[in-house]
């Protein structure tokens, strides 16, 4: 299916900027970016693996290869390997849908073939019908799942049905990396460290909080965060040679950003924003301040970023090293060619899809899509 839009035909224009901050690399990458077309050195086609009409969310692989798919309906399918069959798994907590809000990111534990351990986020509703996120784990025994146990509930309850996030990680040392939006308060939550929302949390496999996160000393503070003033992270994943976590985020209309997680850091928002209020009416005039954090690469116009994946697989030789971001948006998949820790530029790679809610390399290599109303599709290189 072909996404149309105006700017589609319009070239792709970049800046690039150069300033010292504590804590990163002194060259950082700005950009502003009119999304074009695919370049054609980096032809593909997407071929069609799994077809569904629904709204997948998250992507996970068991070791026998089996894919397992959330969807933000609340349901999970489990898809054979071998016959690419899907049965929907049974067991999973009541999860409240509407809105942005349902079955949201899934993730194997690093030792998941000895602990049997998936990670799920989803949004959660209390008794008086208001909404926040949380973080689940649980076993699968065949077909259903056992064991389950909210791990992490964010005290961020409210009627909104905007910005739950939500994105997992897990880094080296087996941390569990999440985000969780700012649900639409941007003016309550993301700056204030003892109120739920508008972070990225760290915490142990099993919910026990690490002793050494930045705001453990704290007695007011939520002590699972890791970094704040972040507004609507889409995308997480760990780079596969530092084993540093990324990230990227929704901005407003403009500003979409990508950073690096870095701990008891401030990422800004709202207080600094390349972005303007959806009406176009501005509501900062700072793009950077003493003790926030400059993202490494941001849109303007807004892609809607969602999903990340480095590359490493031989499949892909030109793309090795360079990270992938889905652009819900304009239905494309934007490749950032990366030079260490900074972000020389972005490339379209495929478009013409339809709203790409996920991306991720499989086991077998593959970069595999989700699509809403589509199903799941993988990149094959030409």
């Amino acid at each position: 299916m072909s996404l149309f839009h105006p700017l589609k035909q319009c070239p792709i224009v970049y800046f690039t900027l150069a300033l010292s901050l504590p804590g990163f690399l002194s060259a950082h990458s700005y950009a502003a970016e009119v999304p074009g077309s695919a370049n054609t050195q980096f032809i593909t086609t997407a071929e069609l693996y799994i077809e569904d009409d629904g709204i997948p969310w998250g992507l996970a692989w068991l070791p026998e290869g089996d894919m397992l798919i959330t969807f933000r309906s609340g349901k999970l399918k489990r898809v054979k390997k071998d016959n690419l069959q899907s049965t929907q798994v049974s067991g999973l907590p009541k999860i409240a849908y509407g809105g942005q809000g349902g079955l949201l990111d899934i993730i194997a534990h690093p030792n998941y073939a000895s602990n049997g351990w998936l990670y799920f986020s989803y949004v959660k509703e209390n008794s008086d019908g208001n909404k926040s996120t949380a973080i689940m784990r649980a076993k699968l025994n065949g077909n259903s799942l056992i064991e389950q146990e909210d791990i992490y509930v964010a005290q961020a309850y409210a009627s909104k049905g905007v910005h739950f996030g939500s994105r997992l990680a897990f880094d080296d040392k087996g941390y569990l990396y999440f985000s969780i939006g700012d649900r639409g308060q941007r003016d309550l939550n993301p700056q204030d460290i003892s109120r739920d929302a508008g972070k990225v949390y760290r915490i142990h496999d099993d919910g026990r909080i690490p002793v050494d996160n930045p705001f453990v000393s704290e007695t007011t503070a939520k002590s699972a965060i890791y970094s704040y003033g972040h507004r609507n992270p889409q995308g997480m994943a760990k780079h596969p040679t530092t084993g540093v976590i990324w990230s990227h985020e929704h901005g407003p209309r403009g500003g979409d950003e990508v950073n690096l997680i870095a701990k008891g850091k401030n990422y800004g928002w709202p207080i600094i924003s390349y972005g303007v209020n959806y009406s176009g009416t501005t509501f900062t005039e700072l793009t950077e301040k003493s003790g926030m954090e400059q993202p490494l690469w941001y849109w303007d116009p807004s892609i809607a970023p969602s999903g990340m994946t480095f590359v490493t697989s031989d499949k892909y030789p030109d793309w090795q090293g360079n990270l992938l971001v889905g652009s819900l948006k304009f239905g494309q998949v934007v490749m950032l060619i990366l030079k260490g820790d900074k972000v020389e530029k972005a490339q379209v790679i495929k478009d013409d899809l339809t709203r790409v809610r996920n991306i991720k390399q499989g086991p077998d290599g593959y970069i595999y899509l989700a699509l809403d109303g589509q199903g799941i599709y993988r990149l094959i290189p030409k």
